[in-house]
């Protein structure tokens, strides 16, 4: 039985590029088990502190850590904007690429069960170049998912598909990751309000952080639901008028 998600912990962080702080003694805790998402102006610092979180970047002053023993990096699947699927491998490759990476043998097996339940099933062998971005990106969910980390870090995740391919993967996402720690940075305010259990607004010099509250009810809640847009239009006006 997997250990149950962690709270991540932002404990004073300061950090900053060319002596601008991009971040200074911030704190924030993200549940464990829940969707938190960080909506903001761009360049307000969001992708700053996913990168931090993943321990990309090192924090000047203050200490990111998890709820669960071992060093947070060793907990944390990524997944961004772009799929970075590696055009010569196949679709099973891509997403058994950690395994290859950690020097372990792929679990084929998995993978195929994998990409069953992101639809794309009997795909395994074919190339990235053969598939649309919708598909590439689901691709990229299931190498997400084959880590099985119970973190997981989104970047933007689907801010390049059509409208209805990304409320697809939205709700695919939703399920999927259900009961992870699930940080997802995004521009798009129905998309928070559609997957997060927690919302934050993002300002910036230096970041400050500002609670937004979550339409009720399980996610992945429906596009067309009466509280989803009421809150949608609620946060886009918040985020319009700073």
């Amino acid at each position: 039985m997997s250990p149950p998600a962690p709270d991540i912990l932002f404990e004073d962080v300061t950090f900053g590029w060319d002596g601008k702080a991009i971040c200074q003694r911030f704190s924030l805790r993200l549940r464990g088990g829940k969707t938190s998402a960080l909506l903001g102006r761009s360049g307000a610092g969001k992708s700053t502190l996913l990168r931090l979180a993943a321990g990309l970047l090192t924090p000047q002053q203050g200490r990111i850590t998890s709820s669960l023993s071992g060093e947070l990096a060793q907990q944390i699947a990524w997944m961004g904007q772009r799929d970075d699927l590696y055009p010569w491998l196949s679709v099973r490759d891509n997403v058994t690429l950690s395994a290859r990476l950690n020097g372990a043998r792929p679990d084929k097996k998995r993978a195929e069960t994998l990409l069953a339940q992101v639809a794309l099933e009997g795909l395994g062998d074919a190339r990235p170049d053969a598939l649309s971005g919708g598909m590439r990106q689901r691709v990229a969910l299931a190498r997400t998912l084959y880590q099985d980390r119970p973190v997981v870090l989104m970047d933007e995740p689907f801010a390049a598909l059509d409208v209805m391919t990304r409320l697809r993967l939205q709700s695919l996402t939703a399920r999927l990751l259900r009961d992870k720690t699930l940080l997802l940075v995004t521009h798009d305010p129905l998309e928070a309000c559609r997957l997060a259990h927690d919302i934050y607004l993002l300002d910036d010099a230096p970041l400050r952080c500002r609670p937004f509250p979550a339409p009720d009810g399980d996610t992945p809640r429906p596009a067309q639901d009466g509280a989803v847009l009421q809150a949608q239009s609620q946060l886009f006006e918040r985020l319009t008028c700073d």
